[in-house]
């Protein structure tokens, strides 16, 4: 008995499509993974950078007078009659939902001063003050 040609035809596109699958799977991996490494790599760039801004001439204060935070917020400007929170956006990027927050609490004026004296006696005491 004698297997016909189409059989054959059936069974090497079936073989030929189960690689394909198998292959794009790879590369679809491989992609992602490389995508993340990228990121990652951005990211670091980015904060090495954002430490180096307030050094740049468009910088509108005394960068000597900078704080780099790195999160949530990039920094802190301490000026003669002003404090400013500084955040760094080049390109598309966004602000994140929690810089948003500390923004808008800013603007409500929701921002406290705070001196906090370690007193250090038999007990460990922390007065908050």
């Amino acid at each position: 008995m004698e297997i016909p040609v189409s059989f054959w035809i059936y069974i090497s596109l079936t073989m030929a499509l189960a690689i394909a699958v198998t292959y794009s799977f790879r590369i679809t991996g491989r992609y992602r993974s490389l995508l993340k490494k990228k990121r990652g790599d951005d990211v670091r760039r980015g904060f090495t950078t954002e430490q180096w801004l307030p050094f740049l001439e468009q910088y509108p204060w005394d960068p000597t007078r900078f704080r780099f935070l790195g999160a949530p917020i990039d920094g802190i400007q301490f000026e003669e009659d002003k404090i400013v929170f500084v955040e760094f956006k080049s390109g598309e990027s966004r602000m994140s939902n929690k810089q948003r927050l500390i923004r808008e609490l800013v603007e409500l004026g929701k921002v406290e001063f705070r001196e906090i004296r370690i007193g250090i006696s038999n007990q460990h005491l922390l007065d908050i003050n």
